[in-house]
């Protein structure tokens, strides 16, 4: 998998492209926990070339979204694919997170 960071105004995004599993979420977390050291407060995952997720992927969502949470932080998803977003659906994790159809949509979403 690779990861990228841009900036939509002032809030980080970062453009997953590949697969999101257990050989790849590590390097994930790693990049989200340097986010994280710096005290950021808002968070997009931009998902439109993310081709596969697995439980591990989910679980690095699910544990970064609580993280944000506890911090009073808000963390977005956006532009999930039809593969992606059918397996977010049967973990009944739609309502966890904040969705947005495209990345800009997802960080005016977190304000």
């Amino acid at each position: 998998m690779e990861i990228t960071l841009s900036l939509v105004g002032d809030i980080p995004i970062f453009h997953l492209l590949g697969r999101l599993d257990a050989s790849s979420a590590p390097a994930l977390e790693e990049r989200i926990n340097l986010f994280l050291a710096e005290g950021g407060q808002k968070l997009v995952f931009d998902c439109q070339a993310l081709d596969y997720i697995s439980s591990a992927g989910l679980r690095v969502f699910i544990t970064t979204l609580r993280t944000m949470k506890s911090r009073g932080g808000l963390m977005a998803v956006a532009s999930l694919q039809k593969p992606v977003r059918e397996i977010f659906h049967l973990a009944g994790l739609e309502e966890l997170f904040i969705l947005g159809n495209s990345k800009e949509e997802a960080a005016s979403l977190l304000g």
